[in-house]
């Protein structure tokens, strides 16, 4: 990889070694240099525009949860020809891991609770130079607050009054306050990865028979709150009960990378995005009429089994529905 570090064997090892690097090892200082200079990390929870803020985010974290740890699942990644230069190579990833925590001091959780912790990232960056220029990242900060024993939404409401009160809190990401990065593609062309957006789109457009078209019959599943379930109905209740909560938002596909690798499964990564009212019943509760910006990612392993032909085998989707319950709140004034 040209313009990399020779101490990285491929993106993986790259994208898996700086994060055990800046979180394990404790290097918290090479986020100076592992994150490019002008920076945009994006979560639903908040964007942030440059390294000292997300140094001094990932120091706060550490405090509270100090022994956390991140175990990388999967890396699925492709070339950017576009945001190659003459001396360097670029490279795009979504990453996929399980975090495990204590939440054994006090912080933006509240007071510790001891509790033992265990969710998933999903985490997408841009790559050049031996760092990382672009990210967006959705974490299942329901999982957090599910594991410590609150309730998601009553969280929210005290996360907002920690956080200051509704005029000074932490503002969830909106298209309102996104920052434009250097990273403008969308991913690459490869079949798995047009396979998988296309079959969120068409359940985006209420096309719910694709599941059982598309899923395998017994298909693991990872959804929100650290729920891991599996199988056609309790895929289409997850994807049925987002979208009639926003029946009318515009959904968008972001991002799309598709990948074969010797030794594993097809796979497929896709970040996709509603925006628009919390106008329907669903998994949000009674329709509030406010407008809400959902990011989500969501990443595939495809194989042939039972029908012959191939089929989604495993899934992992995140959504950050605290983050839906702040914009909720904040708009409606039920604090």
């Amino acid at each position: 990889m040209r313009g990399f570090d020779p101490k990285w064997r491929d993106v993986p090892d790259f994208i898996n070694g700086i994060t055990h690097e800046i979180w394990e090892d404790r290097q918290i200082a090479s986020l100076l240099h592992r994150y490019a200079p002008g920076l945009i990390v994006r979560s639903p929870a908040s964007v942030l525009t440059d390294n000292t803020h997300v140094i001094a985010a990932t120091m706060a974290t550490l405090a509270e949860f100090p022994d956390r740890r991140l175990l990388g699942e999967d890396v699925i990644w492709c070339d950017d020809p576009a945001g190659r230069t003459d001396t360097s190579d670029a490279f795009l990833s979504s990453h996929r891991l399980i975090c495990t925590a204590t939440h054994s001091r006090p912080g933006a959780y509240g007071a510790p609770t001891g509790a033992k912790l265990a969710y998933r990232i999903l985490a997408d960056c841009a790559i050049r130079d031996d760092a990382v220029y672009d990210e967006w990242l959705v974490r299942d900060q329901s999982a957090i607050v599910l594991q410590m024993g609150y309730d998601v939404v009553d969280w929210t409401r005290e996360a907002i009054a920690r956080e200051g009160g509704p005029m000074a809190c932490v503002k969830p990401m909106t298209p309102a306050n996104d920052v434009p990065g250097p990273y403008q593609g969308k991913g690459n062309d490869d079949p798995w990865g047009a396979k998988h957006a296309a079959l969120i789109q068409a359940i985006m457009d209420g096309k719910l028979d694709r599941i059982p078209a598309t899923y395998d019959r017994g298909a693991a599943l990872c959804y929100p709150g650290h729920v891991r379930t599996q199988g056609w109905s309790e895929a289409d209740q997850f994807w049925i009960g987002l979208r009639a909560a926003f029946p009318d938002a515009a959904f968008s596909l972001d991002h799309i990378i598709g990948r074969e690798d010797p030794l594993m499964p097809p796979r497929s990564a896709v970040r996709w995005s509603l925006h628009g009212k919390h106008s329907g019943w669903g998994r949000f509760g009674r329709p509030t009429g406010a407008d809400v910006y959902v990011m989500g990612i969501s990443q595939a392993e495809w194989g042939p089994f039972g029908t012959g032909q191939p089929t989604l085998r495993r899934e992992w989707t995140l959504i950050d529905e605290t983050a839906i319950w702040k914009q909720i709140l904040l708009q409606t004034g039920q604090l």
